[in-house]
């Protein structure tokens, strides 16, 4: 896998993630209601995990193939604890 495409899918993705954000933020704004804001609120409760999960997949697949097993392991376990501090 070659290093550009995927950086630049990494970035799109999370350029994506943002302009997603800031998109809701204005929604929000111009509704005025705490209902909404609350939805919406949820829905991007859900998309941002989704995004980390989807960047973090390219990136270590992308760097699977130089290095080792056991730091490919380590690096998901670290990635593994990181959604399971989050969660509680």
């Amino acid at each position: 896998m070659r290093t550009l495409p995927v950086l630049g899918s990494m970035v799109m993705l999370r350029i994506l993630s943002g302009l997603l954000e800031i998109v809701t933020a204005v929604i929000i704004l111009r509704s005025g209601s705490v209902q909404t804001a609350l939805r919406l609120n949820a829905f991007l409760g859900l998309v941002g995990p989704i995004v980390f999960l989807a960047v973090s997949a390219l990136g270590i697949i992308s760097i699977a193939v130089k290095l080792p097993l056991p730091k490919v392991l380590l690096i998901c376990t670290g990635l593994l604890l990181v959604l399971w501090g989050t969660s509680k």
